[in-house]
């Protein structure tokens, strides 16, 4: 599988949990982990559910992708998720040592590029944009429609 075509793939996959989150009211965050090109966590903010700031979804599927391993590192792993990490998601995936880090949209706000650029571990690989316009459009989305209520 192509690195574009593999990357878009499991991003939709993330995107699926995204929706998940929306459909809960939750902020549409979505994540995937995957090892060896399979999903091992998948994971959605949990935050109002569980009435816990810190129940983002990718310290849900850290959570869950070290479970699964038996491991607390997760050097060959790639987490996808659709928008950019905040700086305490960036600092869990430095403390897990997540080899790469695939994500749909920036955020100028909150995400940890605009706040500490170097709250990820510098062996993470980085790559930004991946479906883009589905993962922005479904935060815009939710954001719209709380604002209406």
């Amino acid at each position: 599988m192509q690195d574009i075509a593999k990357h878009e793939y499991f991003m939709r996959q993330a995107l699926m949990q995204a929706k998940f989150a929306f459909d809960k009211n939750e902020v549409p965050v979505g994540v995937v982990i995957v090892f060896k090109n399979k999903i091992i966590a998948r994971a959605h903010n949990l935050t109002e559910t569980l009435n816990d700031a810190t129940a983002h979804a990718e310290i849900q599927a850290i959570t869950s992708a070290t479970n699964k391993l038996g491991a607390k590192y997760l050097k060959n792993c790639t987490l996808y998720v659709t928008i950019e990490p905040c700086v305490m998601c960036a600092g869990a995936t430095y403390w897990s040592q997540v080899g790469e880090i695939v994500y749909g949209a920036s955020d100028k706000k909150r995400g940890y590029t605009s706040i500490c650029k170097n709250a990820i571990h510098p062996k993470t690989k980085i790559i930004r944009g991946i479906l883009e316009f589905e993962c922005s459009e479904i935060i815009s989305e939710f954001f719209n429609k709380i604002r209406k209520a």
